[in-house]
C-alpha cells in the first residue's frame, strides 16, 4: 500500500474557515462499514445511533495558546514561536520560524519584550529548547501573549471566537497544540441528553502536536516516523471503558485520538489499562483493533496519518467513496468543518 492509495482532490471552499453556528447543527455523515450504506444527518442526530450500555471514550485535552509572534533582539526580525513541550517550568521545547536564522544564544521577545525566550538548545526540523523570562507566573503569561494556534489551512489569523470554539466543552487539561476536532460537535445539553439515555463517558488525555498536521512525505507509509505525543488514561476512565464492553456496549471513540490512546492502552484481550506515558502509534491498513466499536470524527487532509487510521477502521475504498459523496454533497472539511460516524 503506498502514500499516493490516500490522496483526494477536495475543492478549495469546502475546508471550513469558521465553526457551524452552533456546534451540534454540524453536518454528519454516517458510514456503515458491513455494507458501506450512506446516511446524511445533522450532529445532534448522533444519538439516535447510539445505545444504553456504550460508551463514549472523550479526549479532555485543553489547546492553549502555544503560538508566538514577535521579534528577535538586536535585529528586530519577526519571529514566530509554537509551544510544543514543556520540559521545566521555564523551559520548553518549541518550534521556530525562521529557523535558520534563529540559532544558540538567541533572544526571542514577546508581548513588546515583557516576555523573553532564550534558544538554548538547536534540535532538528526547526525545534529549539528556549528559557522563558518572565516575570511572575509563566503559565499565566502564555495565556496572555499567546494565541490560539489554528491549522494552517485557515486562511486567517485568529479572532476572539476561536478561544471558544477551537476548544470541546469538555476541555480540562491543557497541553494540546490542536483541538481533537471531533468533539467540537457536542455541546453540553447534548452530552447530558446521551447520558440520561445511559449512555456513559468515559474522560481520557492525549494532547495533540503539530504533527497531526504533518503529511506522510514517504511513499511507503510504512517509512513514516509519528511524533511522540503524551496521554493518560485513568483507573476511572479505564474502568467505565471495561464495564461497558462487559455488559455488552459498544465503545464509541470520538476522535482519532482517542482511538490512538485506546489502541495504546489495550490488551490483546481488549482490556483497557489504566495509565500514562507517551505514544508514537501509528494506526494503517492493516490494523486489528482491540477495544473500539464505533468511531465519530471529522473529515482529514489527504496523504495524512488520520486518514490512514480511519481507512483502517472503516476500509479504505469504502472511506473514500464516502469523501467524495461527502464532496458531491458540500460538506465542509477539515478542523472546523463536518462530522462523520463509521459504524
Amino acid at each position: 500500500m503506498k502514500t499516493s492509495d490516500f490522496d483526494y482532490e477536495l475543492p478549495r471552499e469546502l475546508i471550513a474557515q469558521y465553526p457551524a453556528e452552533r456546534r451540534d447543527e454540524s453536518r454528519l455523515l454516517v458510514l456503515k462499514r458491513e455494507t458501506g450504506d450512506i446516511e446524511h444527518h445533522v450532529f445532534r442526530d448522533v444519538a439516535d445511533y447510539l445505545a444504553a450500555r456504550d460508551v463514549l471514550a472523550l479526549n479532555e485535552s485543553r489547546v492553549f495558546p502555544a503560538r508566538f509572534l514577535g521579534t528577535r533582539r538586536g535585529t528586530g526580525g519577526r519571529v514566530e514561536m509554537f509551544l510544543l513541550r514543556e520540559l521545566s517550568p521555564f523551559r520548553w521545547e518549541v518550534l521556530v520560524k525562521p529557523a535558520a536564522r534563529i540559532r544558540q544564544g538567541a533572544v526571542l521577545e514577546f508581548g513588546g519584550g515583557r516576555m523573553t525566550a532564550r534558544v538554548v538548545r538547536a534540535l532538528p526540523a526547526g525545534k529549539r529548547e528556549v528559557e522563558l523570562a518572565i516575570s511572575g507566573d509563566v503559565h499565566r503569561a502564555i495565556e496572555d501573549y499567546g494565541q490560539v494556534p489554528l491549522p494552517p489551512y485557515i486562511d486567517r489569523e485568529p479572532e476572539d471566537l476561536d478561544s471558544e470554539r477551537y476548544q470541546t466543552v469538555y476541555a480540562r487539561v491543557d497541553g494540546a497544540v490542536a483541538a481533537p476536532t471531533a468533539g467540537l460537535h457536542f455541546t453540553e445539553p447534548l452530552l447530558a441528553s446521551l447520558s440520561s439515555r445511559g449512555i456513559a463517558a468515559a474522560r481520557l488525555v492525549l494532547h495533540v502536536g503539530l504533527g497531526t498536521f504533518r503529511p506522510v512525505a514517504t511513499d511507503d507509509p510504512n517509512e513514516h516516523e509519528m511524533e511522540e505525543e503524551r496521554y493518560e488514561v485513568s483507573p476511572g476512565a479505564a474502568g467505565t471503558i471495561n464495564a461497558a464492553r462487559a455488559s455488552g456496549g459498544r465503545v464509541v471513540a470520538v476522535g482519532t485520538t482517542s482511538v490512538r490512546v485506546l489502541e495504546t492502552v489495550a490488551d490483546a484481550d481488549g482490556r483497557v489499562h489504566p495509565g500514562e506515558g507517551t505514544t508514537r502509534l501509528f494506526i494503517r491498513p492493516p490494523h486489528e483493533f482491540r477495544c473500539v466499536d464505533v468511531l465519530l470524527t471529522n473529515f482529514h487532509l489527504p496523504r495524512s496519518t488520520l486518514l490512514m487510521l480511519v481507512s483502517a477502521f472503516a476500509g479504505r475504498e469504502a472511506l473514500l467513496a464516502a469523501y467524495e459523496e461527502a464532496i458531491r454533497e458540500g460538506y465542509r472539511f477539515y478542523s472546523y468543518g463536518d462530522a462523520m460516524l463509521v459504524l
